[in-house]
């Protein structure tokens, strides 16, 4: 699972400082965990993740971003509380959830916005 910093992100997601519009740069649907260290909720989605990442190799890339080390990242977001997972299919626009989700709304997200089985 990758953590990526503002470069990384403008490459592999969105270049929202060349366009306004989005335009997902990515070759496959991802989720995008912002999360922070001290965050309780945030803890409790990592193990989740690991196991998505794995079960959806191939398919879907996971990817996080640190709120407090990437700041101007989050705040491109609007993030205001934290987790918050960023599901980005390839030929829409990505959708937001707020808080830690269990297993199964991952699975259901996947399925029904990333359009990945």
């Amino acid at each position: 699972m990758e953590h990526l910093t503002k470069e990384t992100f403008q490459k592999k997601v969105f270049n929202y400082e060349a366009s306004k519009d989005w335009k997902f740069e990515g070759d496959k649907p991802c989720i995008i965990d912002f999360y922070a260290d001290w965050c309780g909720p945030c803890k409790q989605v990592a193990p989740v993740l690991e196991e998505l990442a794995k079960e959806y190799e191939g398919k879907v890339d996971i990817y996080k971003i640190d709120t407090e080390d990437q700041q101007e990242l989050a705040a491109a977001f609007g993030i205001r509380s934290i987790p918050s997972i960023l599901f980005c299919p390839k030929d829409e626009k990505p959708q937001i959830s707020m808080g830690a989700l269990p297993k199964d709304s991952f699975v259901k997200a996947i399925k029904d916005v990333l359009k990945v089985d």
